[in-house]
């Protein structure tokens, strides 16, 4: 009866380890705390370009955002080193951060003749309080300096060896159309002289659309090794559904009507700004626009300083279509941090026949679509909304990993952007 006892026991014990082990860390880039706003994270000198620099050098970079309060906050943050899947390593502080992995937020500014009252505040890394020992993906938090248990926001960023060459290509002419719906990916990883004990699985490569983590790729096997080159080649891992150019409004001033905007109505104690009316492009002509591939920009065209005198609005968004069941619908791009949550659900209204939603932003330039999440799914789709066109222009970013024998974590070894249609 005893070794009976024993088993049941330690079969519930590797069952816990298992049940434990398959619990994932949210890692997302993503606000937690409603008062905290206009979350960014990007390199110093380029506003663009998504937030990954190269390891041991002198770029930067910043990561800015407001809390709407008229006081400031006394805050902390710190970083987590994650694994090639986002996923917390298993390093300790002392192994990839030089020195306390811990440190105030020390740059803030006050808002100033705004109707809503903020906080503006940025952190610059590396920096003499915080440097990095290893290479790989980390995610930075802020909290609250008596509570570190209590995160009002978390961020990802990445740094990068840059040892390797990447030669990716992209076409429409894909494995399963030609020239339709989507686009596929080939990527080409020359490790010149850095060393890889196996090429074919020691290798892994992630690729971005657009900054969206929800469809996020990961391949671990290359298609063929020659030498010390690995070709990621027919994959249909490798096709992504082309979507559409992002929609576009601009609210940098309230003395006209700019890009996108209907109006603008004051109900103390906010600016209101009415966008025009969206309808659905799924079933149109593909129309290019050059965007920004998602992302926003915060300017107010009256300001020394926009990061301050730049005001909040509530803005409200009009989708006209049908009502759609088995799914729900919202509004993307880099202000909801590409995350689906209740912050930019869309509900329907049956008088207007829209879905609406009505959202706090900043004065600035913004990037958008409209995704559709079918029930029991968490990936985005284009084609309910935007549709799907093989011209469309979007940005892939290669990020290419690998683990040394011995060590306890991934390495990023190179990174890379490319741009279909161009």
């Amino acid at each position: 009866m005893r070794h009976i006892n024993l088993i049941i026991s330690i079969i519930a014990i590797l069952c816990q380890i298992q049940a434990n082990a398959q619990t994932l860390t949210d890692t997302h880039t993503r606000i937690f705390d409603k008062s905290f706003k206009s979350l960014r994270a990007s390199v110093v000198g380029n506003d663009y370009a998504p937030p990954v620099i190269k390891f041991g050098s002198t770029d930067k970079i910043k990561i800015e955002f407001d809390q709407l309060s008229p006081e400031m906050q006394y805050l902390r943050y710190s970083v987590v080193h994650c694994d090639a899947n986002w996923q917390p390593s298993q390093l300790v502080d002392s192994e990839y951060t030089d020195g306390f992995n811990e440190a105030n937020v020390e740059n803030y500014s006050f808002s100033s003749a705004t109707f809503a009252h903020y906080v503006h505040y940025d952190i610059t890394i590396p920096n003499d309080d915080m440097n990095f020992l290893v290479s790989g993906n980390y995610l930075l938090k802020v909290y609250p300096e008596e509570d570190s248990e209590t995160t009002y926001l978390q961020v990802r960023f990445s740094l990068s060896e840059d040892c390797i060459d990447i030669i990716p290509e992209i076409t429409s002419r894909t494995d399963i159309d030609y020239n339709k719906a989507n686009q596929q990916l080939s990527i080409e990883v020359d490790t010149r002289e850095y060393y890889v004990d196996n090429m074919y699985e020691d290798l892994k490569i992630s690729i971005i659309q657009n900054s969206r983590t929800d469809n996020m790729v990961s391949v671990n096997h290359p298609m063929r090794v020659a030498g010390r080159k690995a070709f990621f080649e027919h994959n249909r891992d490798l096709i992504f559904p082309a979507g559409n150019e992002f929609r576009r409004f601009e609210m940098t001033t309230t003395n006209y009507a700019g890009m996108g905007i209907e109006g603008y109505a004051y109900h103390d104690p906010y600016y209101h700004v009415i966008l025009k009316t969206d309808e659905p492009r799924a079933f149109g002509s593909y129309i290019y626009d050059r965007t920004q591939y998602g992302r926003f920009t915060i300017r107010y065209s009256d300001a020394y300083d926009s990061d301050t005198e730049a005001d909040y609005m509530i803005v409200h968004f009009q989708l006209r279509m049908p009502e759609l069941n088995g799914g729900k619908m919202y509004v993307d791009g880099e202000f909801t941090q590409h995350n689906f949550e209740s912050a930019n659900l869309m509900h329907y209204n049956h008088n207007t026949q829209c879905y609406e939603l009505d959202l706090m932003l900043k004065q600035g330039a913004y990037n958008y679509q409209y995704l559709w999440v079918p029930d029991g799914t968490s990936v985005g789709k284009t084609s309910t909304v935007e549709g799907d066109f093989y011209q469309t222009v979007n940005e892939y970013q290669i990020m290419v990993y690998n683990r040394k024998r011995g060590e306890r974590y991934d390495r990023l070894i190179g990174t890379s952007i490319i741009y279909s249609g161009e």
